[in-house]
């Protein structure tokens, strides 16, 4: 079994071509499994739908009690790109027996060209083979949560030496 918790970031974010916005309409978790034809015994828990530029300490305390709060060992975290090393290292304060992955998206999955459906069928790979840890993926790659920063500029996930 394998918890997913949502939390919003552009992976789950829709365009308005009203007013050229991304907004918040609905999770699009559960398509984005059946589009990949994933098999696993996954269950949903949506936390939030928000940008990771809004998120609080409040709602990184709530992610937190959400992975405390159940049995499930492999957890999957969907959030914003922005500040999801932040939440990776205030979960890392307190995790120590479970595999947390969390994953974002560079481009909406509604929108041609996303890395979402990529980027969810690594999460899914990773929490069942890597060790108890906080872990972030991006662009292919597996980062330990004090090893990555979001290189805005080139737009990717990049591991670093020390943190």
């Amino acid at each position: 079994m394998i918890k997913l918790i949502i939390t919003g970031g552009t992976i789950d974010k829709r365009y308005n071509e009203l007013n050229g916005e991304l907004y918040f309409p609905e999770t699009h978790l559960p398509a984005m499994l059946q589009q990949s034809r994933c098999k696993l015994d996954i269950e949903l828990q949506s936390l939030m739908l928000k940008d990771s530029l809004d998120m609080t300490e409040a709602d990184r305390e709530a992610i937190r009690q959400a992975c405390d709060a159940t049995e499930v060992k492999q957890i999957i975290i969907t959030h914003g790109t922005d500040t999801m090393v932040d939440s990776a290292s205030y979960l890392a304060r307190t995790n120590t027996d479970k595999t947390v992955v969390l994953i974002g998206a560079m481009v909406p999955y509604m929108i041609s060209q996303s890395d979402a459906l990529f980027n969810l069928g690594c999460a899914v790979t990773a929490v069942q083979l890597l060790p108890a840890g906080i872990y972030i993926t991006m662009n292919g790659k597996v980062f330990a949560w004090d090893k990555v920063i979001k290189d805005r500029q080139a737009g990717e996930f990049k591991g670093i030496q020390q943190r």
